[in-house]
């Protein structure tokens, strides 16, 4: 049982397979089987294979760790912290290098242990509570020898543990197998990867790369190849092994952000090429919590229509403090209040909405499409808001650069639950959105944080300007 749609020749569109909260394994359909039956399936067993269950992975294993079927070259493990990625790569390595019995040979018996530095090849993938040798049975457990970084199996099968730093160790070995560990972080990791795939050159090799997702173009290149599988899985899926209230300490610091589905999710998010916002920008400029604001404005950039594939209107809330000068006032974004597909008196009440549940000052719109419609739908709903239309006179990724420049310098700050906001800052460059759709979340943010930042800055400029 793999639970997995894992490419084969013939199957190129169906190369992943994510595992859910509620997929499970061999061992949790027998722990949910009646008494009776367990009682039955155990009865049967006589001791040595009593012994043996513990360490035969294929029961135990939930279906992202079991390596999906067909002709592949790589598989990737993608997943978040804790899902169970190190315990696969280990007993991958277990599986290549077994044989039926200690002393027969497996398909493996040269194997490439690779980690960002040698002390984490070391603890994590030979030491680790996850490592290989907690992996290993009794009459099957390698021997480890600190001289020569090496493991060595009672049928004389070795692995030995390398550097992504010293990708040059590399130069001159050879292996018919390989696990990768953490390869999104490697520093250089193109280099260590291709002097990888120099060594493997025995047999038939094949690679497992165990990974939380990073945009590094390494990863992007190897999810990108023919001979690549991948099975992927949220932290969430491993949480019967994860320590007590670890994940819940994860949800609430992480969940709703783009660090989140990165880092708990297992999520790979790509920024664009030349993206006005990286993944880094936006990790940095996280904060817990909003200080006292002196403005809050909810800004909408509306729909026209209602339909089932119409845009989003993109509502979104923020606020600044205004302390000193324009040039030294800070933004804080609130809340994404985005709604999909609504008519407009569906949005224009969210929106509403939205200025109530914050206290906003003012609400401010695009009008170029809807014009004074825009107004009107709102005041529909609320005659009395304070309304300013606004138009737009240059395309979206010159209107977006002035306030990306505002995130370079520090001065707005995003709190949590603002992952799809986010994800489409990611994709807008100076050329505009290279992302599916209408960046309607990015435009509503780019005019709130206009009316907050940039439009009193100009105005705190021109007397400044007239006096010299």
């Amino acid at each position: 049982m793999t639970g997995s749609s894992g490419r084969t020749a013939d199957s190129h569109p169906e190369r992943s397979t994510s595992t859910t909260p509620g997929a499970g394994s061999v061992a949790d359909w027998i722990a949910c089987a009646p008494a009776a039956a367990r009682a039955e399936f155990l009865g049967a067993l006589d001791a040595a294979e009593l012994a043996a269950l513990p360490w035969l992975f294929d029961i135990w294993a939930l279906p992202h760790q079991l390596p999906p079927g067909g002709d592949w070259r790589t598989w990737v493990i993608l997943g978040g912290r804790g899902a169970g990625k190190t315990r696969a790569g280990a007993e991958w390595v277990r599986a290549q290098v077994e044989g039926a019995r200690p002393g027969d040979a497996g398909r493996a018996r040269r194997v490439a242990l690779v980690g960002e530095t040698l002390d984490q090849a070391r603890e994590v993938m030979v030491f680790g509570e996850s490592g290989i040798l907690a992996c290993s049975p009794p009459d099957r457990r390698p021997v480890w020898s600190a001289t020569r970084r090496m493991l060595t199996w009672p049928n004389e099968a070795t692995a030995q543990i390398f550097s992504a730093h010293d990708f040059e160790a590399l130069r001159g070995p050879q292996f018919d197998a390989a696990w990768a560990d953490e390869l999104a972080k490697w520093k250089r990791g193109a280099e260590a990867w291709d002097m990888l795939q120099f060594g493997l050159r025995l047999g038939d090799p094949r690679a497992c790369v165990t990974t939380t997702p990073r945009n590094a173009p390494v990863l992007r290149d190897l999810l990108a190849s023919e001979s690549t599988v991948v099975t992927h899985a949220a932290t969430e899926a491993n949480a019967a092994n994860l320590a007590r209230g670890f994940l819940d300490e994860m949800k609430r610091r992480y969940a709703g952000t783009r660090q989140g589905r990165q880092e708990l999710e297992g999520v790979l998010l790509a920024d664009a090429e030349g993206a006005l916002w990286t993944a880094e920008m936006l990790v940095g400029c996280m904060a817990d919590a909003a200080p006292d604001l002196d403005r809050i404005v909810v800004a909408v950039d509306p729909s026209v229509s209602a339909h089932a594939t119409s845009d989003a209107c993109g509502i979104v809330v923020a606020g600044v403090v205004m302390e000193g000068p324009p040039q030294d006032w800070r933004a804080y974004v609130l809340e994404d209040a985005t709604v999909e597909a609504a008519s407009p008196l569906d949005w224009a009440r969210a929106a509403c909405a939205a200025m109530a549940r914050h206290g906003a000052e003012r609400m401010v719109a695009e009008v170029n499409q809807g014009g004074a419609l825009v107004e009107t739908v709102v005041r529909q709903v609320d005659p009395l808001v304070p309304f300013k239309a606004l138009r737009a006179s240059r395309g979206k990724g010159l209107r977006a650069e002035p306030v990306a420049a505002l995130y370079e310098q520090g001065r707005v700050h995003h709190l949590r639950g603002l992952g799809a906001l986010e994800d489409q800052m990611a994709q807008m460059t100076a050329r505009g959105f290279s992302g599916s759709g209408s960046p309607d979340r990015v435009d509503a943010l780019v005019w709130a944080l206009h009316e907050l930042m940039i439009a009193p800055a100009q105005a705190w400029r021109r007397p400044r300007l007239r006096q010299l």
